[in-house]
C-alpha cells in the first residue's frame, strides 16, 4: 500500500495521527542481525511505514535492497526505500526499482543524494541523473503509478545555499520553487529534514501552502542521544539550534543518560506544537535506536508499551502482492519468515482463503531456510549448546524453553513464549517432562474480548475464540498410547508422521480445520488459523530438519551430543493435536494419563 493512501486514509479519523521510524543500514553482519530485532519490536506498536536509507554514492544499495524485502515481507511493515542519483547510472536505478517492485514494495524517497566519500560536491555522473527531480520523472515516466514517491523538504532550505548559517530570502523562495516542481512531476508526499526550531518548520508548511504545495508535510524529527553525536549531525545539516536548547544542553553535555533524557523531553514538546497545529504525521529519525523514539510516542499518548494490538494472530503481510492474505497454517506461527520465504511465489490464494489446500502452493525446502542470522546462532548456542548424555538432557531444554528460562528455540524465529503461551507454561513444562518435546501450543478460548493483552486480536469491540492446540515430537511408544487415548476422547483430532513419511492420522486428506476465529462488528467472521494435512506434510520437512541442521550443527562433528540429537530426528515422530471442544476440553489431562 502507498504511503499517501495510509495517511490519506488516517485523515478520516478524527485525532488519528500517523508515526513512521527510519532506520540506516548497519556496517557489520551482527548490526543487521541486531537491528532486524529492533525494527521487530519497534513495528509492533504500529507505524504507519518505516523507511531505511540508502548510501552515500549507492554504497549500501545491495544491502538497502536486501534489508528492503525484509522489512516489507518479514517484519511486514509498510517500507519505504531511500534512492539517490549520486553515482547511479539509469540501469542501476531501474534494477533497484524492478528489485523493490517484485518484492511487494510501493513506496520510494526520492533524493539526489550525499556525495561519495572522498568527494565534496555532488558530480552528475555520465548516464545519471543531476537530481532528485530528474528521479521523480523518471520513475513517474517509466512506472506510472505503482510506486508512491515521497522527496524531500528543507524548512532552513538545501544545506548546499545555506551559507554562514542561513540561506539568503532568494536562495530560500528558490529551494521551495524546486521543491514545487518535485510535487508537480508526481511525488506525493514531503518529509523534512531534520529541524530543532519548531517556528522554522511552521512557517515552512506556510509558505509551502502559499505556493500551491497541497500534499501532506511530515516533519523529521531526529531525538537527541548523545552530545557529540547531536553536533556532528546539525553540523553537517547546517540545522539552526536554538539558544535555549543550546543553554539546556551545554551544562550536561558530559552526562549521557541527561542528554538523552533531554532529547526526549525536546522531542516530545516539538511534536506536541507541531500536532497543535493541526499537523497529524510525525517521522522519527532514529538512529537506529529505540528507546528515546518510544518514549517520545508514548509522551505523546500514541502507543502504549503494555498494550501491543494484534491485527491478527500473526503479522499481516504488507507485500502489495498478498495484502488480502487472512489465513496462515498454524504450523508456521512461531516461525514466519520460514512461511513467507516458502510462499513468496504464492499465488494460489490471492484473497487469502483457503481452497484446495492439495494444490502445490508451498516453495521447496532450502538451505535459506536454515541460514540462521549470526546473533540468533549465538543465542542458540549459548542456551542449546550443552552436553546432551540421554533423551532426558533433551527433554530438560525445551522444559526450560517452556518454563522461560531460555529465550531461544530453533523451531522458533521468535523470542520467548509468547503471551498466550505463557498462560500454560507450567503444563507445558510438565508435559515435556513425560517426553512430548513441545514446539507449539495455544490454550483453548471461548469469547475473550478482542482486546485482551495475552489472546486478543483483530481490532476493537470484538470476540475471540481459539481450539486448545498442541505440536510436539514424541517417541512411537508414546504416540502409540496417545492415539489409544485419544479413542476416547471424541473430541480430539491428531496428525503424526516420521522423518521418513509414515502416517497416522484421524483426520481426512482434504479436511482442513480452523483453530482460531473471531467475531466483530459489521464483518464476517474471520478464521486466521488452520490446521490441515497438506500444509503439515509440506512443514514437518524442515521441522525435522531442524534437528540437524538447527541444532546439531551447533555441536563439533564428533561430539556425542550431535549423534542423540539425530537419533531422536531419526526416531521419533511429529504430531499436531487439536482438541475440538474448546468449551468443555481440556486437551492439557490427557498427558496426565501419563
Amino acid at each position: 500500500m502507498k504511503v499517501i493512501e495510509k495517511i490519506r486514509d488516517a485523515a478520516t479519523e478524527e485525532g488519528k495521527v500517523v508515526f513512521s521510524f527510519e532506520f540506516f543500514p548497519p556496517k557489520t553482519e551482527d548490526g543487521v542481525d541486531n537491528l532486524f530485532e529492533r525494527m521487530d519490536r519497534m513495528v509492533a506498536h504500529g507505524p504507519a511505514f518505516c523507511d531505511i536509507t540508502w548510501g552515500a554514492g549507492g554504497s549500501t544499495a545491495d544491502l538497502t535492497l536486501e534489508i528492503s524485502n525484509k522489512m516489507q515481507n518479514m517484519i511486514c511493515v509498510e517500507t519505504m526505500m531511500h534512492l539517490t542519483c549520486t553515482n547511479m547510472p539509469v540501469e542501476k536505478i531501474d534494477h533497484a526499482l524492478d528489485t523493490i517492485k517484485s518484492n511487494g514494495i510501493q513506496n520510494v524517497l526520492a533524493l539526489r543524494g550525499d556525495p561519495p566519500h572522498g568527494q565534496d560536491k555532488f558530480v552528475q555522473i555520465q548516464g545519471g541523473f543531476a537530481c532528485a527531480l530528474d528521479l521523480v520523472q523518471h520513475i513517474r515516466a517509466k512506472y506510472g503509478d505503482y510506486f508512491g514517491i515521497t522527496v524531500a523538504g528543507y524548512p532552513e532550505a538545501h544545506p548546499d545555499v545555506i551559507l554562514n548559517g542561513v540561506a539568503t530570502s532568494e536562495a530560500y523562495q528558490s529551494d521551495l520553487a524546486y521543491l514545487k516542481r518535485k510535487v508537480d512531476a508526481g511525488a506525493d508526499l514531503i518529509v523534512t529534514q531534520l529541524f530543532y526550531d519548531t517556528d522554522i518548520f511552521l512557517k515552512f508548511v506556510n509558505d509551502c501552502r502559499q505556493i500551491g504545495i497541497t500534499c501532506p508535510i511530515v516533519p523529521g524529527i531526529m531525538p537527541i542521544n548523545n552530545y557529540k553525536g547531536f553536533l556532528r549531525m546539525t553540523g553537517f545539516c547546517k540545522t539552526k539550534i536554538p539558544s535555549e536548547v543550546t543553554a539546556a544542553l551545554e551544562p550536561i553535555k558530559d552526562n549521557d543518560e541527561a542528554v538523552k533524557a533531554y532529547g526526549i523531553h525536546l522531542g516530545t514538546e516539538m511534536c506536541k506544537k507541531i500536532l497543535a497545529h493541526g499537523i497529524k504525521t510525525v517521522h522519527l529519525y532514529t538512529l537506529n535506536m529505540e528507546k528515546s523514539a518510544l518514549a517520545i510516542l508514548m509522551n505523546l499518548g500514541l502507543i502504549e508499551e503494555s498494550k501491543i494490538s494484534r491485527p491478527f494472530p500473526w503479522r499481516r503481510p504488507t507485500n502489495v502482492f498478498r495484502v488480502k492474505e487472512d489465513v496462515r497454517p498454524i504450523f508456521w506461527a512461531n516461525r514466519p519468515r520460514s512461511y513467507i520465504s516458502r510462499t513468496i511465489g504464492w499465488d494460489q490464494y490471492p484473497h487469502g482463503r483457503w481452497s484446495d489446500s492439495c494444490n502445490p502452493s508451498y516453495g521447496g525446502l532450502t538451505d535459506y531456510q536454515f541460514m540462521r542470522p549470526r546473533a540468533r546462532d549465538k543465542k542458540l548456542q549459548d542456551e542449546w549448546v550443552v552436553p546432551l548424555k540421554s533423551i532426558e538432557d533433551v527433554q530438560e531444554r525445551f522444559i526450560k524453553f517452556c518454563l522461560g528460562k531460555l529465550k531461544s528455540s530453533p523451531w522458533s524465529e521468535l523470542d520467548g513464549l509468547q503471551p498466550e503461551s505463557k498462560i500454560i507454561n507450567e503444563l507445558l513444562g510438565n508435559i515435556n517432562s513425560k517426553g512430548f518435546l513441545t514446539i507449539n501450543s495455544q490454550p483453548a478460548v471461548n469469547g475473550e474480548k478482542s482486546d485482551s493483552l495475552s489472546v486478543g486480536w483483530g481490532g476493537p469491540g470484538g470476540y475471540v475464540y481459539q481450539k486448545a492446540y498442541l505440536e510436539f515430537f514424541c517417541s512411537r511408544e508414546k504416540l502409540n498410547a496417545l492415539v489409544d487415548k485419544c479413542k476416547g476422547h471424541t473430541s480430539l483430532t491428531y496428525m503424526a508422521v516420521n522423518k521418513e513419511g509414515t502416517w497416522m492420522s484421524n483426520v481426512g486428506p482434504g479436511e482442513v480445520n480452523a483453530v482460531t476465529w473471531g467475531v466483530f462488528p459489521a464483518r464476517e467472521i474471520i478464521q486466521p488459523t488452520v490446521v490441515d494435512p497438506s500444509s503439515f506434510m509440506v512443514w514437518k520437512d524442515e521441522a525435522f530438519e531442524i534437528w540437524s541442521r538447527g541444532w546439531a550443527l551447533l555441536y563439533p562433528e564428533d561430539d556425542p551430543s550431535r549423534k542423540l540429537l539425530e537419533e531422536v530426528q531419526n526416531s521419533h515422530f511429529l504430531v499436531s493435536l487439536v482438541d475440538n471442544d474448546y468449551i468443555n476440553g481440556d486437551l492439557f489431562a490427557i498427558f496426565m494419563e501419563f
